[in-house]
């Protein structure tokens, strides 16, 4: 096309001009971490249906699990009320809160990469320079979450169909909802930092606040009807009520947030530079604190370890909270006593909750662990490594630096989850630290493989994502879906002790931890070697 013609176009097409070459870019580039997500998200909806209908096999069952979750303002807290005692309905409490959630993190991970990480980069200066409208990349972006969050409502509500037609439509476009919200809040936060790591912070901790409104909502109205709940999307996802008498105009709550906030990041997006926010970052000191490595590796990642910090502590607290009503919760169900036992081993319903809690809490912390290891290729992509690799800094301290905070990082969160049940169950402090600590080993695992492909197939490393989507769907569905032993050995943290309560082993741990230390060991090994900026 030549300019004349790019010229005579109307302002609007010039605006979008490129947009579909973007979004086939950006699709290619997430070919991994769209589908195993999106995968991740509906195999955990689609799996829990069988699971109560195991747990809970008659409407009289059911009705008491109704009955005391209605009764019980800690849980509803946690998961959210429960509106119908249909398996459906049950369905949609049981997972729905923490799917919508799911959707929202994916979704804002993926706008904050194709738009502030490109700028950041330096890529959509060049991309820019060519035939390519101003707010095209926004709209792919935007366009590549709509995608992600489209094909997630068409599993989910092709998977739910058999429990209702209309309920598994309004679930499925419900998650897509809450996660075209946080794509376009995502959207505008990006307008106003200079920094993908502070725009992805800013718009998590966004997330967070909507989960404490809904929880605090929930706790205090068995209903739903709090005017917290309903100032949180993630309250109007239970609101909507699939498969309990759907609420087909909630889902007007969701198009018009998206709209708005969509129209707003267009604005803002046509009223700055390239490069440039509305919030300019702060210079920071070039000597001091700076003069290290390390130093350097804990600045750009301190704010991730104090939210990580903080998100863990009060996941504790909620937690250990909870732990002196399971029993009353779960009652004389032998199948919900056996899956606790079966993710938190063979000892007392009390000891096997704490044990798969802590065990829950190890998984996600492996994503943590991933987040910080792959910063390494962040750095090494954006061009600032190169710098710092030019001078007297050799890439293994350079590496170190990073890696000592991704790995000691998931120690003080796991450390901090530990506190947190102490202070939220006020029993078996000693017991519940070393539950939290015994995690380390398969997290570092975890860490230790996405060293290992960041080291030697850097263009592979994004890879490490799918690692650990794989390990939290073997931890967190698989006990439920009763998988083979074998299925679920796979995962590094099916080979860990199951404390409390369970007896200490030392020999799978010291495997893990040599195990993780052989996979850090061959990816520096592999980074030495291998050209830089990649």
């Amino acid at each position: 096309m030549t300019a004349t013609a790019f010229a005579v176009r109307p302002a609007g097409s010039r605006q979008l001009a490129g947009t579909a070459t973007l979004l086939r870019f950006a699709l290619r580039r997430d070919r991994v971490m769209i589908p195993v997500w999106v995968a991740v998200n509906a195999l955990m909806v689609l799996s829990m249906p069988n699971t109560l209908e195991n747990l809970y096999a008659t409407p009289a069952e059911r009705a008491n699990l109704v009955r005391d979750t209605a009764a019980n303002a800690s849980f509803r807290a946690l998961i959210g009320p429960v509106f119908d005692d249909s398996i459906g309905a049950l369905t949609a409490w049981r997972v729905g809160v923490y799917a919508g959630a799911l959707a929202a993190v994916v979704s804002l991970l993926l706008v904050v990469r194709h738009t502030r990480d490109e700028e950041e980069s330096g890529r959509q200066e060049l991309v820019a320079s060519g035939m390519v409208g101003r707010r095209a990349s926004l709209t792919a972006a935007l366009l590549t979450a709509a995608i992600a969050n489209a094909v997630l409502a068409l599993l989910v509500a092709a998977g739910l169909a058999g429990r209702g037609a209309a309920g598994a439509l309004a679930f499925g476009l419900g998650l897509a909802g809450v996660g075209m919200v946080f794509a376009t809040l995502a959207a505008i936060v990006a307008q106003f930092t200079e920094s993908a790591r502070l725009a992805r912070g800013l718009t998590a901790g966004l997330l967070g606040a909507a989960f404490v409104l809904r929880a605090a909502g929930d706790s205090a109205s068995d209903d739903g009807s709090s005017a917290l709940t309903w100032v949180s999307p993630l309250g109007w996802l239970e609101n909507l009520r699939p498969f309990a008498g759907e609420r087909w105009w909630v889902l007007l709550l969701f198009t018009a947030a998206a709209s708005v906030q969509g129209t707003v990041a267009y604005a803002l997006a046509g009223r700055r530079d390239v490069g440039m926010s509305f919030l300019p970052a702060r210079p920071g000191p070039a000597e001091g604190r700076l003069s290290s490595t390390g130093a350097l590796a804990w600045r750009l990642q301190r704010g991730g370890v104090l939210g990580w910090s903080i998100g863990f502590f009060l996941a504790g607290v909620v937690y250990g909270g909870l732990t002196d009503g399971v029993a009353d919760l779960v009652g004389d169900n032998d199948n919900a006593r056996r899956v606790f036992e079966r993710m938190g081993g063979q000892s007392g319903l009390t000891d096997a909750f704490l044990a798969s809690m802590v065990g829950m809490l190890g998984l996600i912390a492996a994503l943590y662990v991933v987040a910080s290891v792959l910063r390494l290729h962040g750095e090494e992509t954006s061009m600032r490594a190169e710098p710092l690799l030019a001078g007297a800094v050799s890439r293994l301290r350079w590496a170190a630096g990073h890696l000592t905070i991704a790995f000691a990082g998931a120690a003080l969160i796991m450390l901090l989850a530990g506190l947190g049940f102490a202070v939220g169950y006020g029993k078996q402090v000693g017991p519940i630290l070393a539950a939290c600590l015994v995690q380390l080993p398969a997290i570092w695992v975890v860490g230790g493989l996405a060293v290992l492909l960041y080291g030697v197939l850097p263009r592979a490393a994004t890879a490490a994502w799918a690692v650990a989507g794989a390990v939290l769907l073997l931890g967190w569905v698989g006990p439920a879906l009763d998988a083979p032993q074998a299925v679920l050995d796979l995962s590094p943290f099916g080979h860990l002790p199951k404390l409390p309560g369970g007896g200490m082993e030392w020999g799978p741990l010291l495997v893990l931890l040599g195990l993780a230390g052989t996979l850090t060991a061959g990816g520096l090994v592999g980074m030495r070697r291998r050209d830089m900026t990649v």
